[in-house]
């Protein structure tokens, strides 16, 4: 008798504390570490309470941009050429395009009325 491999759940197993992967989480990180540097300058200003309500703030659109993806809906154009890609991707790529100086020209063509 042959050996015989048992069938594992091994979905969600890359995940930490059950809701963050390791690229969401160091978005977070980085999200909330923005958002500390926003809270120094309140605690400065003695205003502790909107600076702790910014680090959450950065903190959840790091998690956000970490962790979805951008729907696929056909009635729109762009979200039909990135549906399915993670947001970071889309952002990123978009960095490199405006960084390399390059342009998108689109033409219309207007119609003319023979008189």
């Amino acid at each position: 008798m042959g050996p015989y491999n048992i069938p594992r759940n091994v979905k969600d197993e890359g995940r930490i504390l059950f809701i963050f992967t390791g690229k969401s989480l160091i978005y977070t990180a980085v999200g909330a570490g923005i958002g500390f540097i926003f809270n120094l300058i309140f605690t400065i200003l003695n205003i502790k309470l909107i600076g702790l309500l910014i680090i959450g703030i950065f903190a959840l659109i790091g998690f956000l941009i970490g962790t979805l993806k951008m729907p696929d809906i056909g009635a729109f154009a762009f979200t039909k050429k990135v549906g399915g890609e993670s947001i970071d991707e889309i952002i990123l790529r978009a960095i490199k395009f405006k960084s390399s100086k390059n342009k998108i020209y689109v033409y219309d063509e207007e119609e003319t009325k023979d008189e």
